[in-house]
This record gives C-alpha cells, structure tokens and sequence, in this order.
C-alpha cells in the first residue's frame, strides 16, 4: 500500500482485534452475523420505495412527505455515519454495531405503528440513526474477522448480501402491500432484527480502531454540517435554493463541514484524519460514491413508481418487474469480489459505472406512457450489472486505500457522502421532475420522468471518467 501517493492498492491488511484471546468462526457464521444487518436494511430501502403509491394514498401523503418518507432515514443516517464509526473505534465496533441492530429494530415497529405522515417520517429519522451504527460498522468488523486470503472474497459476498436485499425489497415490498397492508413492510424487520442481534453477539468479536480519545468538538461539527447540508437539500427543490431557509441550511452546513475539516488539520486525536485523502485511491473512490449514489437512487426513486403510477400495475406485479435490475448486484457483486484481484479494481468499477448510465440512458429514452416491458428489460439487466460491479470493488478500494485501524473512519466516510449522494439524488432529480411533469397524468408523469432519468445517466458517465483515474490494484 501507498497512502501518500495513493498509486496502487494491496490486500487488505488485518486490523486489530481487542486484546485477549481470538476466537475461530466459520466464515459463513461471520457472514451471517454482518450480512443480516446489512441485509435488512437494503431491504428496507427498496420496501418502501415499492409502497410509496400506496402509502401515499392510505396516509393522504404529498410528493414532499414521499420524499421525506426516504430522507428522513438518510438525514441522520448520512449525519451520524462518522460519528457512530468514531465511538465505535473508540467504545467498540462491535458493542456499537449491537446498539444500531437494536434501534434500527424497535423503530421499524415504531414505523409499522404510525397512522400520520409525520409519524411515518420520525420513525425512520431513528431508523437512520440505527442504520448508521450497522453499515460501516458491519464491513469493518467483516475485514477484521476474516484471513487476509478470503478477504476479497468475504467482501464482493457481502456485497451480494447488499444484493439480496435490493433484489428482494420492490418483491417482498409488493407482496406484502397486496396481500396485506404497507404496515408489514416495517413489521417483518422486527424478527430479522432480534435474530441478527442475537447473531451477533455470539460471533462477533470486539475490536477498536487506533485513536485513544473522543473528539466531542469533531462529532458536533460534522454531524451538524451533514445534518444542516441534507436537509437543505432535501427543502430546496419545494421551498426554493436562492430564497428562505434553503440558503441558510446549505451556508451553515458548509461552513460546519468547514470548520471540522480544520478543526481535524488541528486536532492531534481527529475522528477523521484528513491524510486519507492523500490516498489517491481513497480520494477518487468517494467521487465516484457520489455520483454513483445520486445518479442511480435518484433515478430509482421515481423509476419504482413509474408502473403504479402510470401503467396501473400492483406493487407485487411493479416489483417483479424491477427484478432483472435489482436481483442483478445479488449474483455480479460476489463474482465481483472473487475475480476482482484477476480482473482489476478499477476496471470494474469503470464497466460498473458504464453499464449503469447505459441503463438508465436507454430508459429515459425509451420510457413512454405505454412503453412495453420488452423494450425495458435489457435496460434494467445492464443498471443490475452495472450496480453489481460497483457494489463490492467500491468497497474493496475504500479499505485498501487505508490501514488496517484507518478502516473504520474509512468506511463511515464512504458511507457518509454515498448517503449524501443519496439524498441530493432524490432532491435534484425530484426538482427535475416537478419542473417538466408531476402527478396530474400519465403523459404528466412520464414527461417529469424522462429528463431526470436523463440527468442521472448524465452523473453516472461522468463518475465513469472518476473512475478511469482511480489507481490499478497490484
């Protein structure tokens, strides 16, 4: 590894385990105890992306309460990503990824309870701070738990776990909404969520990254910048970007942001040493996250309601229909992360970014009121691939871009601008969408669609020139 130049990336080295005597697991135990966690919440995503037509109608929601019903999980989520890695390394990963399986669980039964919208919306702002506990975390412990010669091959299977659970969500979200109502989305993660806990705690050793001490001043800053930088996001498409609240949230984020990154240059114990980034790999492999998430979830939040809204289907027939996108990244990410050291990091994540604007470009042009499902399957088998091979080399890359005690922060930061690409995905090509259609008609609709499923191709190909910079894995 070259962590000042960033020129190449080598196998992961093992991180440090807390003292005291180290337990042997089975690898598919280990899997199981990172990859349930992990699971669920992939699931849950693509769940109520499917039952958002449906609960829009049973709960009266507007087009801004769908968006919030998915930001208010990725406003905390994305906020507190950095800090939960940072108590993590500190408190313990493990202890930590047990707090966040057990929040994330009791707020999917708060969230199967609400009867409001805004109930709905505070429920899954604490399923997002769960979840922020349970996805760094969950790959930081799988890199400490496995030997340095199955680590690639455990993380492109964790990635098909991540798979998994995309492939299932728009399926196992449709079935439940037609043959019982949107409230069981929630209610099925709650028995998920004690058996990964259990799991867990069995299996699961302890391990803390390398700083000895907190940085309280670090975890206000870059929560309440991320926090502030979301959520003006988010507002900006409905309450305007030049007037209002919108400036004010996105100045006092980006002077938060500011203020913690010199805050960390100063800092003799930062919660994010800023010479990560004279990794090259890490650099470039976070630019991609971004456009890569804002791109495609942006694109996949209108998408998941094109064949309620405007062909009439049910949510079980609308989720069959994704399945040759999303059931894809199931069966490519584990292929990815076995035949990624014969292949290249990079050039997977380069073909991952192609096939994926390719997709989606061929169903922004494509996509018309009365579009046959023919015209549409081969576009979303390519997004699939292409979501497939970016899933576990973006991984990869983002830990052996690092040390072995680096891998926590590492991850947490990843995640953090994946869900900030996320939510300004959703705003950006939501606002796209008010602009040119909305929800008047079907030839509404689809004229709202097309340009942001445009925009979003757009972003992707140029996440594909990212990555084309990124250093070749030797």
């Amino acid at each position: 590894m070259n962590n000042n130049q960033g020129e190449t990336v080598t196998t992961l080295a093992p991180a440090t385990p807390h003292p005291g005597r180290r337990r042997t697991r089975p690898l598919g135990l280990v899997l199981a105890a990172v990859g349930i966690p992990t699971f669920m919440g992939s699931l849950d995503n693509l769940v109520v992306s499917t039952a958002l037509p449906v609960i829009r109608t049973e709960l009266g929601a507007s087009l801004t309460d769908l968006q919030w019903f998915v930001n208010a999980y990725t406003l905390p989520f994305a906020a507190f990503l950095l800090t939960a890695a940072a108590l993590g390394d500190r408190i313990g990963r493990r202890r930590m990824f047990l707090a966040g399986i057990a929040l994330f669980t009791a707020a999917s039964a708060g969230a199967a309870l609400a009867t409001e919208p805004w109930q709905l919306t505070a429920a899954r702002a604490v399923q997002g701070i769960g979840g922020a506990a349970v996805t760094p975390l969950s790959l930081t412990l799988l890199a400490a738990a496995v030997p340095d010669r199955l680590r690639n091959t455990a993380v492109g299977i964790w990635g098909g776990i991540t798979g998994l659970g995309v492939a299932l969500g728009p399926v196992v979200g449709g079935a439940v909404v037609d043959g019982l109502t949107w409230n069981w989305i929630f209610w099925v993660n709650v028995p998920i969520g004690v058996i990964a806990l259990a799991l867990a705690a069995v299996v699961l050793e302890e391990s803390r990254g390398g700083a000895r001490r907190l940085d309280p001043l670090g975890l206000v800053l870059s929560a309440g910048g991320m926090l502030l930088l979301i959520w003006g996001v988010v507002d900006g498409p409905e309450h305007g970007w030049t007037t209002g609240r919108v400036p004010v949230m996105l100045g006092g984020g980006l002077a938060l942001i500011a203020g913690f990154l010199f805050w960390q240059s100063r800092n003799s114990t930062p919660m994010l040493p800023l010479r990560l980034f004279r990794s090259r790999g890490f650099s470039l492999v976070n630019a991609v996250t971004l456009t890569f998430s804002a791109g495609a979830f942006g694109a996949v939040f209108l998408l998941a309601q094109f064949f309620q809204v405007v062909q009439g289907l049910s949510p079980l027939e609308a989720g069959l229909r994704t399945l040759p996108w999303t059931a894809a990244p199931m069966i490519v990410a584990p292929l990815a992360g076995i035949f990624g050291a014969r292949l290249g990091i990079r050039n997977l994540i380069v073909a991952g970014q192609l096939f994926l604007a390719a997709g989606l470009l061929w169903i922004g042009l494509a996509t018309t009121t009365d579009v046959t499902y023919g015209r549409l399957v081969v576009a979303f088998a390519l997004a699939g691939i292409g979501m497939g091979l970016t899933f576990a080399p973006v991984s990869t890359m983002t830990l052996a871009s690092v040390s072995a005690d680096q891998r926590g922060v590492a991850s947490g930061t990843n995640n953090t601008i994946r869900e900030f690409g996320v939510a300004a995905g959703v705003a950006a090509l939501s606002s796209i969408f008010s602009t040119y259609g909305g929800y008047a008609g079907h030839q509404d609709f689809v004229d709202g669609l097309t340009p942001a499923v445009l925009t979003g191709a757009a972003v992707i190909a140029a996440g594909a020139v990212v990555a084309a910079f990124l250093p070749r894995r030797t």
